[in-house]
């Protein structure tokens, strides 16, 4: 297993719990961004800055993204992408995506884009919670126990 980051929009107390939970597990965790980020130094941690450009970090996790990787974002289509090739998708907020639920999800975003397009005002999402940070922490901690042994 690989977790892959979409660093672009990882809230930084995100990347942190992840930069802890890499060492402390030792699973490789690629963070990958279109700006240049710094990491801890380890053998478990790297970055991978791609060029700027639209869905240009999303493209390059859904392509390398493989079964049984855990996959970080809160990006929905690229949720869909990697949740198609087998991988597990946590967002920021700790809700684990699946097939389950990404389905409506891809709707729901849809309509909102819709909505926004039509000069609706949506607003964004609230501010990252306590609460948020702990489930997130708590779901990956599950996540990592889940996974196969090397």
């Amino acid at each position: 297993m690989r977790i892959w980051v979409d660093a672009d929009a990882c809230p930084k107390v995100i990347r942190e719990i992840l930069f802890r939970a890499a060492e402390r597990a030792q699973v490789e965790t690629i963070f990958v961004a279109n700006q240049l980020l710094s990491v801890p130094a380890s053998p478990w941690l790297r970055a991978l800055q791609v060029p700027q450009g639209f869905d240009v970090a999303d493209n390059e996790i859904a392509a390398r993204a493989q079964a049984g990787d855990l996959v970080i974002t809160g990006d929905i289509p690229l949720a869909s992408d990697v949740i198609a090739k087998g991988a597990h998708v946590l967002d920021s907020r700790g809700e684990i995506l699946g097939t389950e639920n990404i389905r409506e999800r891809l709707t729901m975003r849809d309509f909102m884009e819709t909505m926004r397009a039509s000069g609706i005002q949506t607003g964004g999402p609230a501010a990252l919670s306590a609460a948020d940070k702990q489930r997130f922490a708590r779901q990956l901690d599950t996540l990592l126990a889940r996974r196969p042994q090397r």
